[in-house]
């Protein structure tokens, strides 16, 4: 195996620290022809689906993609803008934002690029212009406030797998996940009472987390918990009692059973139950994409609406605001920290210069 180095390595050089901002991707057009590709790394990664590998390439091949490619699509045309997938459009705004702040902070040092699990750009990708950055060590930041295997998890997976080809394996943290991290809280909390102080309170205000099947839960994803630790901390801040709020989850796909209780049949439920007005916001998602978009914000509305109910109010993600950028710099800022730290990052331009003439002396950088 030839293992892959940076192209114009120069003994000497500053070193630096790669930031990888990932998020779970999204295909390249809202048509079915780039749906399949982007369905098919998707739903083949062992992490989502845990599955008998043989058994599920049939059903996946056989049955999954030769439909669930339209359907999808027309999820995707429905929330595509001029811009592209707001998913995409606001990761790079993230990741625009993050890579300004780190090099009014950091200057040369701090690089950073965006990387997609699944489509483009890929992490492996993102992976390899750091790299020819010279970058010795790398802050992986998944933006899923809660840890799942079936995210952050898949995360780690196609990093590793991509530096197990590089010559040079760089220095890795990762972050796992930020569901209770203060400011993490304070945002989701700011972003309800900001949304209520424009447009009113609702009788029920519904928490939304995109759902796993059960038996994950049983096997130790501590996705469930952290999940509810975010909504226990959020409604605290919020002074609100139980009866004011309630936790669901949404997106399940099979027939098993998966966490529950379910959005849809959640909401399709309040109306008879006297609450005729709902407020809902998806916290486990960093941006506003198909699931909250199109799934939320139109079909839960419909089946909301159709039961009975007269109000619907969709509470945006955190997407690229203030105060989302505010927290991924400070998670980066708090990680950085032991790189940037240690002995390797305070070198000095005249010991570089030093390691260079050795590096010459010993026969390199010729």
């Amino acid at each position: 195996m030839q293992f892959r180095g940076q192209d114009d390595y120069r003994h000497g050089s500053p070193q630096r620290v790669g930031i990888l901002l990932v998020n779970l991707g999204t295909p390249q057009a809202p048509t079915a022809k780039a749906l399949k590709p982007y369905l098919k790394e998707f739903l083949s990664d062992p992490r989502v689906v845990e599955a008998p590998r043989l058994l599920w390439w049939f059903i996946l091949n056989g049955f999954v993609l030769t439909r669930r490619p339209k359907s999808s699509a027309e999820a995707y045309e429905q929330i595509w803008t001029d811009k592209g997938s707001p998913l995409l459009v606001y990761s790079q705004s993230q990741a625009d934002q993050l890579r300004q702040y780190a090099n009014q902070k950091y200057e040369n040092q701090v690089v950073v690029e965006l990387g997609m699990t699944y489509g483009q750009p890929s992490i492996a990708s993102a992976l390899r212009s750091l790299q020819q950055q010279g970058v010795e060590a790398l802050l992986v930041l998944p933006l899923y406030p809660q840890y799942s295997g079936a995210t952050s998890g898949s995360v780690f997976d196609v990093v590793v797998r991509e530096l197990k080809s590089w010559r040079r394996v760089p220095a890795l943290s990762m972050i796992d996940g930020y569901y209770d991290e203060p400011l993490y809280i304070d945002a989701i909390a700011d972003s309800i009472t900001t949304f209520r102080d424009q447009h009113g309170e609702a009788d029920m205000l519904v928490f939304s987390y995109h759902g796993l099947p059960q038996r994950y839960l049983e096997s130790g994803d501590p996705y469930h918990c952290h999940c509810y630790k975010t909504t226990r901390l959020v409604t605290e801040k919020l002074g609100l009692s139980k009866d004011e709020y309630i936790q669901t989850f949404q997106s399940r796909f099979g027939k098993e059973p998966w966490l529950q209780p379910y959005t849809d049949e959640t909401l399709k439920s309040l109306p008879a139950q006297g609450i005729k007005s709902v407020q809902v916001i998806t916290p486990g998602f960093s941006s506003d994409c198909v699931e909250t978009l199109e799934e939320i914000d139109m079909q839960n509305r419909e089946f909301f609406l159709h039961a009975g109910g007269e109000r619907f109010e969709f509470i945006p993600s955190l997407n690229d605001s203030p105060a989302h950028i505010n927290l991924v710099t400070e998670l980066a800022d708090r990680y950085l920290a032991a790189f940037l730290q240690s002995p390797r990052f305070q070198q000095s331009d005249e010991q570089r210069q030093q390691s260079l003439r050795l590096a010459k002396h010993l026969g390199a950088d010729q």
